[in-house]
């Protein structure tokens, strides 16, 4: 379920779910970026508009690299997407032109190119709108407008949705990222590596998760290279590097994609953020209202909240914080947890201290000496998102949500709300 295992344990909204199936089939999550777009002119960098079906952001890229005959360090984009999905977002390559125009493969199209000599930013991504269909609802259509205009009333009311890491950030049919990254954080990087290889998890296709099952059981790397599913080829490249180099886990990782290996770490410090979320909103703290100790997040020229412009909130300031907060103004924040990262005082602060503990960590933990890459300073996220540009409606059993995001958010977790369903219902 989307539920514990990834930290997830509260709802925001008390009125009953619309049911459904998420993703029923990649059009039924269309996904289009709002970025801010590199100037033209130039000659270092090809700009495109790349749109897919059915594919998940690295093997993109991998295969784009191949397509292009260039290294992937040679393509930028600004955001992963998921997978079970039609996406449109902005790229960048080092490449001419005309070859990036040349590109063929199956269920991508690229479009509206030009040159520019800026480089793409995650900065340069504001958020994603989102067009999205729920199947098989559990309700009649006329009950299904009731209750998600109640529910979309209580999220307003609020000033968004709680702001929990979604399930794709931790692995949506294996959610064991955050499990690799504990074991890199504890430097038990032999345990990490096994937990991506192997550790067999119902819902992969039978080939894959047979080949996890007989790697638990034999730990025979040249061997798993006959039998591991060719699909597999992050997983295929990690094996490889132990048959030609034994013992050696942390090269192993470092085999992966960059952007594959820093998802590790991150998602371990997103189950974190989820826990502590999940336990404020279980003592009955709302996660949008201020209290005395915890840190608000002001917004940035774009509106959205800026890690790096914090408040306390005091007995001095807790109304005006309060009243902020409630214009959309301001948000209070979670600890993203890393080696600098800075815990609340009050309630929130008891809250994350305690999860810290539980999981048995300090500090210094997140300094990572054997991939020092990975390592990972902490910030603080908010605990509310914002969603605007929101609309839906119910025709012929299918409920239809159109909404977009900040960057950073999720729209399976606000789905969540809406649907009040478990993860294999919507992943």
């Amino acid at each position: 379920m989307m539920g514990n295992d990834i930290g997830i344990g509260q709802y925001a909204t008390s009125s009953p779910g619309i049911g459904g199936i998420l993703k029923a089939a990649p059009e039924d999550f269309v996904v289009e970026e709002i970025s801010d777009l590199p100037p033209p002119g130039g000659s270092l960098y090809t700009v495109a508009k790349v749109k897919s079906r059915n594919w998940e952001s690295n093997r993109l890229v991998r295969q784009l690299s191949r397509e292009l005959r260039v290294s992937r360090r040679r393509i930028f984009f600004a955001g992963t997407k998921d997978k079970r999905a039609v996406t449109t977002q902005l790229m960048e390559f080092q490449a001419p032109m005309e070859a990036v125009a040349s590109i063929r493969i199956a269920d991508v199209e690229i479009s509206d190119l030009y040159m520019t000599n800026r480089r793409l930013e995650i900065g340069d991504l504001v958020g994603n709108r989102f067009r999205l269909n729920a199947r098989d609802l559990a309700c009649s259509d006329e009950e299904a407008k009731e209750r998600t205009e109640a529910i979309h009333g209580q999220l307003m009311a609020m000033g968004g949705f709680p702001n929990f890491f979604g399930v794709q950030r931790f692995g949506a049919v294996r959610p064991v990222t955050h499990l690799v990254g504990k074991a890199m954080v504890n430097g038990d990087f032999e345990r990490g590596v096994m937990l991506y290889l192997a550790n067999p998890i119902e819902g992969e296709i039978p080939e894959a998760l047979e080949a996890r099952r007989r790697l638990e059981g034999e730990r025979d790397f040249p061997l798993a290279l006959r039998y591991f599913p060719k699909n597999l080829s992050f997983e295929l490249a990690v094996i490889n590097h132990l048959v030609k180099s034994p013992g050696d886990y942390t090269g192993a990782l470092s085999a992966l994609p960059f952007n594959l290996q820093m998802m590790f770490v991150h998602a371990y410090q997103a189950y974190l953020f989820n826990r502590a979320l999940s336990e404020r909103m279980r003592l009955g703290h709302a996660p949008n209202v201020p209290l005395v100790g915890d840190m608000v997040l002001t917004v940035d020229k774009k509106g959205l909240p800026d890690q790096e412009r914090r408040i306390e909130v005091g007995t001095e300031n807790v109304d005006l914080m309060a009243r902020l907060c409630r214009e959309g103004k301001a948000f209070v924040s979670g600890v993203l947890f890393g080696w600098k990262s800075l815990f609340a005082s009050g309630i929130q602060g008891e809250i994350e201290e305690r999860i810290v503990s539980d999981e048995g960590l300090e500090q210094d933990d997140f300094m990572i000496p054997a991939m020092r890459r990975m390592s990972s300073k902490g910030t603080r996220r908010a605990l509310v998102s914002p969603y605007w540009e929101f609309s839906s409606n119910v025709v012929g059993g299918v409920a239809q949500f159109n909404f977009a995001l900040p960057r950073g958010t999720y729209a399976t977790v606000l789905m969540r709300e809406f649907m009040k369903e478990s993860r294999e219902k919507i992943s």
